[in-house]
């Protein structure tokens, strides 16, 4: 650590590092250029960089060059039981491999503070509108993840560095933006700038405090909570500038579905946004939170907000220390994070986005970023006319209504505002469609406080939306089963049945096995859909209803006003709600109490497994030679596709070997919930029903399904089918694929079982960030395609082997070699994804978790 800049932190007792005296050392004046962005990463350098090598990959941040890596230390990591479980998991097989060469297992150990919280495991399988919904939610996620859930309790005393949030009590986005992000950290005397990363790709939501968050896969995670600098090069900084006001009536959640379009339009994946002007000023931080948190949807890596009056008043608001807040405004003020000091701060490129401009919108069908603005709902298709046919569902029923996903839970206008068309729409003698299955799942239990205390918790339950939870849920595709007689229905006549949720995401297949597609929208409008039944309804020009004098009643007639909600939040929401919450939540354990180092494996589990990195076929070299196509795919394949989420059906792969294991079919649960049992969690490669992979044709056309064609015999099974005689034959894989590949969550799921399936490489038109970084992790090999090339200007149709052919280096150009069945061979340049030195490293390693193998075992025998 450096001492050089190591001043007092003038009004405290505290130290800090003079980032602007060390940049201005090297090019003065340099530091007011500079984005928020930069400023921070600069910070972390002028900390924690060695000596001689802080002025060069400072330089790299002044100038602006990206050719050189420079290490970046998080403060912290963020999990949630999935991924994180999945990376503990990871740690204890490790740790296993280690004993098994005669190491000492307890070397492998977080150094990092590392928080879990298990906010992913359970299912809707009561709804709101059951008495005690959460009650029975619980009690079937302990049934059902008792496995799970004795592994992470292991967890607990065997690592050091752990914190385990238990089920319960929120989801972990919005339990970071209200309570573990200081924004200003203190350790040995020393002040500096919040970081982490979270294993989940919503980690920048808490980026609206000003804080670098952002959301990396569990390979990744695995290696900063192990001590590991996170290197990277200097990303593009693009600055958005926010101008004008939300008009009256429009949501936070209608603006974020108008950024997201917006902001993929103008293709900001992979981009640093920093959000400033007179627009982000007014803004709420629960408006800046719900646009930082839908990140992931518009590509970007982080989405900025500086640290200003907003965020002070936020932190007050949610309880925290008097201490702690003036430290941040003292901190952000001196060291130029304060809003008001970025006036001067330049950017490669600026967007400019009217606030004015939003109108009310949902988002969908499909993808987060399609807006779908409600005013077009007759226009685009969606709304038509429809006749209720007596006694049965209509077309575009919605069978799941939720208000769902710290997305937009944590933001209060949003949930007064839902709680206030409740409120009117139950004067009006409105009422839930009987086939709706409706939920309230907040990501923090102050949201049932604060709604207790406006009174309108009661509104929304009479409505159906009861409490069900304090965790994802149905954003995450726990949306749990249907009434059977509705399962039925929506079988028998193939209905065009829908799902409209306030969450993030609505990806083909997610949030349902029945509900065909799924829409986004506000807290309020998931009420009002609730009502109406059918997303074959003009929300702003149908009648939700009759009074009774047989008037209509519309969307306008139980909408709250802006004041209204307002004034609600102002004497409802209190900072001892968050402190009645908080406290007790954070009471951490003794750190003296350590158990076994090493986990003993249960034999029969389908939820935890001794993980294979270190052993077979996953040790041996990658030939990347006559390797063939497992599937040849089109745009925009979502880790969704790669390795779903949702329930488990029966008919699945998964599903017949969890019957095999025994398991009852009522507790197949979730894929999410099997991922640290490789047995199970493999079978979920590719098994959405949704996918398209463009080797199986049928008159022409590509045929839907979890489908492959296993070569060279041109048989068409089942995609499970085709891995196991591949796998059998020891048959080196490719994926062969178009732009935006690997989009969606982090889940390092989506490499581990393309791995496992025998896939040495992916050569796609580009790749969603952290997907990359995880198949690297897993010794995966990405391959970009040059602007104009593409798998159908190559004529790919799934009977080619492949080779690859050239020395990997950062960004090298490497030669694929791709043999017909016809003997023709052709020779085409691809460009290597392997963007730094540490990712090459990592790659010829055969992975991060065999690189850890070696290094600890060096460590033990130097």
């Amino acid at each position: 650590m450096n001492t050089e800049y190591r001043k007092p932190l003038p009004g405290t007792s505290l130290d800090f590092y003079d980032t602007r005296a060390a940049v201005d050392a090297i090019a003065p004046g340099a530091f007011e250029k500079l984005p928020y962005t930069s400023r921070i990463l600069a910070e972390n350098l002028v900390r924690r960089c060695e000596p001689e090598k802080l002025t060069g990959s400072l330089r790299q941040i002044i100038e602006r060059k990206r050719e050189m890596d420079f290490p970046w230390f998080p403060a912290r990591v963020v999990c949630h039981d999935i991924l994180g479980q999945t990376a503990l998991v990871d740690l204890a097989g490790l740790r296993d491999a280690i004993a098994d060469k005669g190491g000492d297992p307890a070397m492998v150990n977080p150094v990092v503070p590392t928080q879990l919280i298990v906010d992913h495991s359970l299912a809707v399988e009561h709804p709101g509108f059951e008495k005690d919904a959460f009650e029975k939610n619980r009690a079937v996620e302990e049934r059902r993840n008792e496995d799970r859930f004795h592994f992470i309790n292991w967890t607990k005393t065997a690592f050091k560095n752990v914190d385990v949030i238990p089920p319960g009590n929120g989801i972990m986005h919005q339990i970071n933006l209200e309570k573990m992000s200081p924004v200003v950290q203190v350790r040995d005397g020393v002040a500096f700038p919040d970081t982490c990363v979270g294993t989940d790709s919503h980690t920048p939501m808490v980026d609206a405090l000003g804080v670098i968050s952002v959301g990396v896969g569990g390979l990744e995670a695995e290696s900063v909570m192990l001590g590991r600098a996170s290197y990277m090069r200097l990303p593009d900084i693009v600055g958005v500038e926010l101008t004008g006001k939300l008009q009256p009536g429009i949501t936070g959640t209608d603006l974020v579905l108008a950024l997201t379009e917006f902001l993929r339009r103008e293709r900001v994946v992979g981009a640093y946004l920093e959000f400033f002007g007179e627009g982000a000023a007014n803004l709420s931080l629960g408006d800046r939170a719900t646009i930082s948190n839908m990140t992931p949807e518009y590509g970007a890596t982080a989405a900025m907000f500086a640290i200003d009056q907003q965020t002070i008043d936020y932190l007050r608001l949610t309880g925290r220390e008097d201490d702690q807040i003036a430290l941040v405004e003292c901190y952000a003020k001196e060291t130029g994070l304060w809003a008001e000091s970025l006036e001067h701060a330049e950017y490669e490129r600026v967007l400019k986005f009217d606030l004015d401009s939003v109108g009310r919108n949902l988002a969908g069908p499909s993808n987060p970023h399609a807006l779908l603005p409600a005013a077009e709902l007759a226009s685009r298709g969606i709304a038509r006319d429809y006749e209720q046919p007596e006694g049965l569902m209509p077309d575009g029923a919605v069978i799941i209504a939720a208000i769902t996903s710290c997305t937009n839970t944590s933001n209060p206008r949003n949930m007064i505002a839902a709680g206030l068309i409740a409120r009117n729409a139950n004067r009006l003698g409105l009422a839930r469609k009987p086939w709706v299955k409706s939920s309230l799942a907040p990501g923090s239990k102050t949201v049932k406080t604060y709604l207790t205390e406006a009174n309108l918790l009661p509104e929304l339950e009479q409505l159906g939306f009861g409490v069900v939870a304090f965790a994802c849920t149905t954003c995450n595709g726990m949306s749990g089963a249907l009434d059977p007689v509705i399962q039925k229905e929506v079988v028998e006549r193939d209905l065009y049945a829908t799902a409209v949720l306030s969450g993030n995401r609505n990806f083909d297949g997610r949030i349902h096995p029945f509900a065909k597609q799924a829409f986004l929208a506000s807290p309020p409008l998931v009420v009002a859909y609730a009502i109406a039944g059918s997303i074959r309804f003009d929300i702003e020009k149908d009648a939700l209803g009759y009074d009774a004098d047989g008037n209509p009643i519309m969307l306008k007639d139980i909408w709250p006003s802006d004041e209204e909600i307002d004034a609600i939040v102002k004497a409802s929401v209190k900072p001892e709600q968050f402190r009645d919450v908080y406290i007790p939540m954070f009471e951490l354990k003794d750190e003296s109490e350590q158990g076994n180092p090493l986990y003993d494996w249960r034999p029969q589990s389908t939820y935890i497994r001794r993980p294979p990195y270190w052993e077979g076929a996953l040790a041996g070299e990658r030939a990347l030679k006559g390797m063939r196509p497992l599937a040849v795919l089109g745009d925009n394949i979502t880790t969704d596709h790669l390795s779903p989420s949702n329930a488990i059906l029966a008919s699945s792969a998964a599903g017949e070997y969890l019957a095999k294991m025994g398991l009852p079919e009522e507790d197949f649960n979730s894929y999410a919930t099997h991922r640290g049992d490789h047995l199970t969690a493999q079978r979920a490669t590719f098994a959405n029903p949704k996918l398209f992979n463009e080797m199986i044709r049928e008159d022409g056309e590509v045929r839907q399904g979890s489908l492959a064609r296993v070569e060279p015999e041109g048989k068409v099974t089942r995609m499970w089918e085709a891995i196991e005689t591949y796998m059998d034959r020891k048959q080196p894989l490719i994926i062969v694929a178009g732009a935006d590949y690997g989009q969606g969550s982090s889940r390092d799921w989506a490499a581990k079982g393309v791995r496992l399936a025998g896939v040495e490489a992916i050569v796609a038109e580009g790749f969603e960030r952290i997907h990359r970084t995880n198949l690297i992790g897993m010794g995966v090999l990405p391959l970009e395609f040059l602007p104009g090339t593409t798998r159908k200007t190559l004529g790919i149709d799934g009977t080619e082997t492949f080779d690859v052919l050239g020395e990997r280096t950062p960004g090298a150009s490497l030669t694929l070699v791709i043999q017909r069945s016809s003997g023709e061979s052709v020779e085409v340049p691809v460009k290597c994804r392997l963007d730094t030195a540490e990712e090459v490293s990592i790659y010829e390693a055969g992975g991060v978790l065999q690189r850890f193998a070696k290094d600890f075992l060096e460590q033990a025998n130097a």
